[in-house]
């Protein structure tokens, strides 16, 4: 144990950076009280979902006032949404220059961003995606997902680190077994979802692993840790929504601000990681 603490403890004197990413539930009274938070867990990077264009102003004014100069954002200030299903947009925010990615073809594009930057000098490719739930119509969570796991796919010779609310898994067993939304809880597949489903809920979480991507919570706290992201209004059970997920790069440490969501400034904890190389 010893040896562990003092790798730890080395390692995190060679981490390159840090990132967090947090749901912030679309609120737009609440944003100076979730930046007030933020600012008790100072990062490199922040990448936020379901950042409303009403929002937009008040976001940049307070991440401006914590040192995050460089904002890109899917949804504009004026824009006005494509329907009520499409008012929710994603925002990264760093303390170095962003260069945003083309974006990717996805049945609702606000809901994912890609940019450069870099961290401590290096430079880091990083994707924010909010997912949208199982239920809403034409596929949109499955098209979304596959067509985010196939852009991760391809090679970039950066580091990269996915964040977001992938609104997967279900549920994951202390043995590592990994179940999606489109089956029960016993485990049969729900015929209304299919294989199809499973498989782009699985693509994230579990097909990244063999390619080269680590879970930055679970590499670090294995399943024996029980954390939910969000819970039900009642508080007694929810899910693991909200990953960092990185490649070509090492997680140093790893947790869920699971007081910011008890003080209900959203829904969802945040979660925060530091990084160095490696991987």
């Amino acid at each position: 144990m010893r040896h562990e603490v003092s790798r730890r403890r080395r390692d995190r004197r060679l981490s390159v950076g840090s990132v967090l990413s947090w749901n912030v539930a679309g609120r737009v009274r609440s944003v100076p009280a979730q930046a007030a938070a933020l600012a008790r867990r100072p990062v490199d990077v922040v990448a936020l979902q379901e950042v409303r264009a009403s929002a937009l102003a008040a976001w940049e004014a307070e991440l401006a006032g914590l040192g995050y100069e460089h904002v890109a954002a899917t949804l504009a200030a004026d824009s006005r949404p494509a329907g009520p299903e499409r008012r929710l947009g994603v925002l990264i925010a760093s303390r170095r220059p962003l260069a945003p990615l083309p974006p990717l073809d996805l049945p609702w594009p606000e809901r994912h961003l890609a940019v450069r930057t870099t961290l401590a000098g290096v430079e880091v490719e990083i994707h924010d995606l909010h997912a949208p739930i199982s239920a809403k119509a034409d596929q949109v969570k499955v098209r979304t997902l596959e067509t985010v796991h196939a852009a991760l796919l391809r090679p970039t010779g950066v580091p990269r680190i996915l964040a977001g609310d992938l609104n997967t898994p279900q549920y994951e067993s202390r043995d590592g077994e990994v179940q999606t939304f489109a089956r029960t809880r016993s485990g049969r597949l729900r015929p209304d979802y299919g294989e199809r489903h499973d498989a782009a809920e699985l693509a994230l979480i579990v097909d990244l692993r063999a390619h080269g991507w680590i879970d930055a919570f679970r590499d670090l706290h294995g399943y024996a840790r029980r954390d939910r992201s969000w819970l039900y209004p009642h508080g007694k059970t929810g899910y693991r929504l909200d990953h960092l997920i990185v490649r070509g790069l090492v997680p140093v440490a790893c947790e869920y601000e699971h007081a910011w969501r008890d003080a209900k400034l959203s829904d969802h904890a945040a979660i925060w990681a530091e990084l160095r190389l490696g991987g």
